[in-house]
């Protein structure tokens, strides 16, 4: 579904990725982990067509994805959560929810467009009960549950999720990630990006460890668990934030 080949992208005169290759196929959760400033978020962001200095190849199902706009990338079947739950904070849940659609209204009408919301709101019932709550007043958990259905209302082929867990109570994160299993199970193709890289690791097919820009590990998950520098980088003992269940 989606290859990356040989990607450089660069911030000005610093390159934050050095090369890197990875794929991903139908139905998979890919998983991406590394330290803070290994380049994960840019990687999406170079996905998403958010930055603009790339090198390389990435294309989805065959169609390159280089030098096409966000918006674009949007039609061809990628949604992002974004780091940090970006919500617009003065709107309902509900319209933001309709903003996630709007590539689609011209094409579908609002029929289809409310039949989704609503199978948002079954796998998010909190999320019906503050439907007409400005999304800023939401907490920290269901601004994330927003964040993630607002992705999902384009019909991505494509789910990419950037750091779900981050700043959320441990009892929230594992609500968030049995709701990423529950996508997984209904075949939603995702990448992940995420600094609890246990939980990660444990949910996801196969995963990819990122430094300093470049790929230095790949495999199924099983075996990147297993592996002692895996271990001793992300799983060890006084790597805070990692080894939360």
């Amino acid at each position: 579904m989606l290859t990356i080949r040989n990607l450089e992208a660069y911030y000005g005169a610093i390159q934050a990725l050095k090369g890197v290759s990875l794929h991903i196929l139908p139905e998979e959760i890919v998983c991406l982990i590394g330290a803070n400033g290994a380049g994960k978020s840019t990687l999406l962001r170079a996905i998403s067509g958010l930055v603009l200095l790339v090198k390389g190849e990435i294309s989805l199902d065959g169609v390159s994805l280089v030098g096409r706009s966000p918006e674009e990338i949007v039609a061809l079947g990628i949604s992002q959560a974004a780091e940090g739950r970006q919500i617009f904070a003065p709107l309902t849940v509900l319209e933001n929810l309709e903003l996630g659609a709007y590539q689609r209204f011209h094409k579908e009408g609002r029929r289809q467009i409310t039949q989704e919301i609503e199978r948002i709101f079954e796998l998010f019932p909190v999320l019906q009960e503050r439907r007409a709550q400005p999304a800023g007043t939401l907490s920290g958990g269901e601004q994330q549950m927003l964040v993630i259905s607002r992705a999902l209302m384009s019909k991505p082929k494509l789910l990419l999720l950037d750091e779900p867990s981050m700043g959320l109570a441990p009892i929230v994160a594992k609500e968030i990630f049995q709701f990423i299993r529950d996508l997984r199970e209904s075949g939603t193709t995702i990448l992940l990006v995420e600094q609890n890289a246990k939980m990660a690791l444990s949910l996801a097919d196969r995963g990819y460890v990122l430094e300093t820009g470049k790929i230095i590990l790949e495999g199924e998950t099983a075996e990147l668990l297993q592996n002692r520098e895996v271990k001793r980088a992300y799983l060890g003992k006084g790597r805070k934030g990692f080894l939360e269940e």
